[in-house]
């Protein structure tokens, strides 16, 4: 495989218009990158939380509904927080599938995911009919549970 990191890609490249091969070095290139910025980015923005707004948060307000607000707020943010945890692991999961030259392809079927879903959502597994089957499956278990 290319040295992914040394493929120079053009500030107009689209993967839906690349006519090569599915998942060739550029493309691959360009979800590393993409990948790559998004979790930066994740990070940055739980760094800066933590500075500015958890660590300087007093819970301790002599107002109840002060304390009651200030709470609510700190649990939101650690939810949130939570939540781009769990989706910092899932790009860190694509991006090992990227150096395993597995990524791209559905999980289920090993079939091409189709590049559109995956400029959507760079950490899809499945493509777009194995989720749709994976979904319902999953609100018929919720219904008749």
């Amino acid at each position: 495989m290319a040295d992914l990191d040394s493929i120079t890609i053009a500030p107009e490249y689209d993967p839906r218009e690349d006519k090569g091969e599915f998942m060739n070095p550029t493309m691959l290139a360009y979800f590393k990158r993409e990948l790559l910025k998004w979790r930066s980015d994740l990070l940055k923005g739980s760094s800066d939380t933590v500075a500015k707004t958890l660590q300087s948060t007093e819970l301790q307000k002599p107002d109840l509904t002060d304390r009651a607000s200030e709470e609510t707020d700190h649990a939101l943010e650690l939810r949130t927080r939570d939540r781009e945890r769990k989706l910092i692991n899932k790009i860190n999961k694509a991006l090992k599938r990227i150096d395993d030259e597995d990524y791209g392809y559905c999980e289920e079927t090993g079939e091409p995911i189709n590049v559109g879903r995956l400029m959507a959502r760079p950490i899809a597994t499945l493509s777009l009919e194995a989720q749709e089957r994976h979904e319902r499956k999953e609100r018929t278990m919720r219904d008749e549970g």
